[in-house]
C-alpha cells in the first residue's frame, strides 16, 4: 500500500506553462483526504516551490534544492545539508575557468550575476522536458523569477561565501557548449564532497554529495513512520534518478528521458496530459 507519494516539479508535475493543472491538484488533494502523504521534490529553492503552490493553493511538504533542504508544509526546516563553503569555492572557481555561467542557491534563496541567464537556466529545464514548446513561450514565465524576487541579483558571489549568514545549497550551472559542461563535469569529480546531476539538457546541479532527492526522501518517510518501499515517486530527469531507484513504486512521466523509462516501473503521461494525477489516481 502506498503511504507516501513524491513528485518532482519541472516536467512532471508542472505543465509546458510552468503551473499545477486543476487535475494534478484534485489528484493531490484527493490523495492527502485519504491521509497519503504526498512530498514535493525538486531541484527549486523553496521560495520558488512556494510561489507555485500558493499559485495552485496547495499545501505540502517539500524536499528543495535536490534534498540540500526539506520543509514542512508550513515552511519549517526539517533539514539541511549545505556544501562547505570552502569547497562550494573550489567548484565555482571550476566553473568559472570553464567560463560556465552559474547560479548559488542558499537558504536565503538564489543568487545571480545575470538575470538573463537565470532567465536562460529556466527556459533550458522547460523545453528540456517541453521539447515541442517554443523558448520564446517560455520566457515570460521564466523572468517572472526576478520580477518576483525569486532570484537576487548580486555583483560577486563572494558576498555569498564570505557571509556566515548564507548556507550554500547549491551551484546552477548552464552552458550551451556540451564539451566545456563536459570538461567542467569532469573537473569537479575532484571534489568528492559533490554529487552532479542535471534537470536539463545544458545543466549541472551542485548538491553536497548527500544532497540527493532519495537521500532526503528516505529520511523524510523514516520520519514519518513510512518505508520508503510504500512510498511512489515520480520524475522525468536525471537528478530523480536517486529517489525513482529507493522507492516501491516509481513512475517515470511520458515526456521523460528515454534512461529513466528504462529504470520505472511505470511509465504515465506526459506532463502536459496531467500524468502525475493519473499516476496518482492509479495506487488510490
Amino acid at each position: 500500500m502506498i503511504k507516501c507519494i513524491a513528485s518532482d516539479m519541472d516536467g512532471t508535475l508542472l505543465n509546458s506553462y510552468q503551473q499545477v493543472s486543476q487535475e494534478n491538484k484534485e489528484a493531490i488533494l484527493k490523495a492527502q483526504s485519504q491521509g497519503i502523504e504526498v512530498v514535493i521534490a525538486t531541484g527549486r529553492s523553496y521560495q520558488e516551490v512556494r510561489f507555485v503552490l500558493d499559485e495552485a493553493d496547495l499545501q505540502c511538504p517539500a524536499i528543495c534544492v535536490n534534498g540540500a533542504e526539506v520543509r514542512t508544509k508550513e515552511g519549517e526546516i526539517l533539514s539541511a545539508t549545505p556544501i562547505e563553503k570552502h569547497v562550494a569555492k573550489k567548484a565555482a572557481e571550476k566553473l568559472m575557468e570553464m567560463d560556465i555561467y552559474f547560479e548559488v542557491y542558499t537558504n536565503k534563496g538564489t543568487y545571480s550575476l545575470d538575470p538573463n541567464k537565470a532567465v536562460a537556466i529556466i527556459v533550458d529545464i522547460v523545453v528540456s522536458a517541453n521539447p515541442e514548446v517554443k523558448p520564446e513561450d517560455v520566457v515570460k514565465r521564466a523572468k517572472e523569477r526576478t520580477l518576483h524576487g525569486l532570484v537576487h541579483q548580486v555583483e560577486s558571489y563572494d558576498v555569498l561565501f564570505n557571509d556566515e549568514t548564507h548556507q550554500i545549497y547549491k551551484l546552477f550551472g548552464f552552458a550551451l557548449d556540451s564539451d566545456r559542461r563536459e570538461a567542467a563535469e569532469n573537473a569537479l569529480e575532484e571534489l568528492t564532497e559533490l554529487a552532479v546531476s542535471s534537470s536539463g539538457h545544458n545543466n549541472l546541479e551542485i548538491t553536497h554529495r548527500n544532497a540527493q532527492k532519495g537521500i532526503a526522501l528516505e529520511t523524510f518517510v523514516k520520519s514519518k513512520g513510512i518505508d520508503i518501499t510504500e512510498t511512489m515517486a515520480m520524475g522525468d530527469s536525471f537528478n530523480d534518478i536517486s529517489m525513482l531507484e529507493r522507492v516501491g513504486r516509481a513512475v517515470a512521466m511520458g515526456n521523460a528521458d528515454y534512461e529513466i523509462k528504462t529504470i520505472c516501473d511505470v511509465i504515465t503521461a506526459t506532463n502536459d496530459e496531467h500524468g502525475v494525477a493519473q499516476a496518482i489516481l492509479e495506487v488510490l
